[in-house]
């Protein structure tokens, strides 16, 4: 009997809607599951055959404790997606990567620490003369947290963001907000070991110059979605993109769509997403036959 770990944090156990099914669907197939939280010390994580990051959504708060955690225990239990993967995915700094590689993202650009905040944001501005607003957001972040929508006119407020980041240390990522958005909300395509398994939509989440959420992450509206044949052809180039030897476990590919049209990737998540079970009938099972192939695989390893 397989032992895996569904690995989350305290504070995300109450929200995250995937560990019941996720857990139900590997019981089913014979594995033994346990939900236990990263940064819980008591964890003998040589136990498990298989540990699969799942809500362990305050990493970003603690982002070095968390990777040296992902590290040290690589060595004793086989860690989904991967200590690599992690360590790569969880700074925004990859789109820049992916787009050497030809792959159409949300054009992007990087604010680092000791940079000027408002030269940073006219130069932005300059080289985007049509975006009416931007997105300003950390480089490791995620559910929104320390991201907010402003208008082209507001510049005092968007440096003030972006300068309240910096001088945290933090690294910025400044994008146009493009308006499809707005009627179009967001298509995420999950996949299991490199295979379509399916979408949903997300209603937009950033309102014109308000804060950013002070929750754990902002407030989702998620419907299914029937991806579209240009939805999937960015999603597989994506995935062929990436810098492995082998596609990731689990794979959330957010696009939106530019101004022309076309499908272009917001945000690629490998380390913690939701993957929505319940708006896809099956899914959970997917994921569990995927994850119980991956102990079979180690086992012979």
């Amino acid at each position: 009997m397989p032992k895996i770990a569904l690995v989350t944090t305290r504070v995300a156990r109450p929200t995250d809607e995937d560990l019941a099914p996720l857990e139900q669907a590997l019981a089913a197939q014979g594995a033994q599951v346990s939900i236990v939280d990263w940064d819980d010390s008591a964890i003998d994580w040589s136990g498990f055959d298989l540990s699969v990051l799942r809500s362990c959504w305050d990493y970003t708060d603690r982002i070095v404790e968390f990777l040296a955690w992902a590290g040290r225990i690589s060595g004793q239990t086989c860690l989904l997606n991967p200590f690599e993967v992690v360590r790569w995915n969880t700074d925004k700094h990859y789109l820049a990567e992916l787009a050497k590689k030809d792959v159409a993202i949300v054009p992007s650009a990087f604010v680092e620490p000791g940079d000027d905040a408002a030269s940073a944001l006219h130069a932005f501005l300059q080289d985007h003369p049509d975006c009416a607003e931007i997105v300003i957001k950390p480089a490791i972040g995620a559910g929104s947290r320390d991201t907010q929508r402003h208008g082209r006119g507001r510049t005092d407020a968007a440096t003030a963001h972006i300068a309240r980041l910096l001088d945290a240390g933090r690294s910025v990522l400044l994008q146009p907000y493009l308006d499809r958005v707005d009627e179009a909300g967001e298509t995420a395509l999950i996949h299991f070991d490199g295979q379509f398994s399916h979408a949903i939509r997300k209603g937009p989440l950033l309102r014109p110059d308000e804060g950013p959420t002070t929750e754990l992450y902002a407030t989702e509206q998620i419907d299914p979605r029937e991806a579209s044949a240009d939805e999937l052809e960015l999603a597989a180039r994506v995935l062929a993109a990436l810098p492995f030897a082998n596609l990731p476990a689990y794979a959330r590919v957010d696009l939106i769509r530019a101004d022309d049209g076309t499908p272009v990737l917001l945000e690629l998540e490998l380390t913690e997403p939701s993957l929505f079970f319940d708006h896809a009938a099956g899914s959970a099972q997917r994921f569990a036959t995927c994850l119980l192939a991956h102990c079979r695989s180690e086992g012979q390893g």
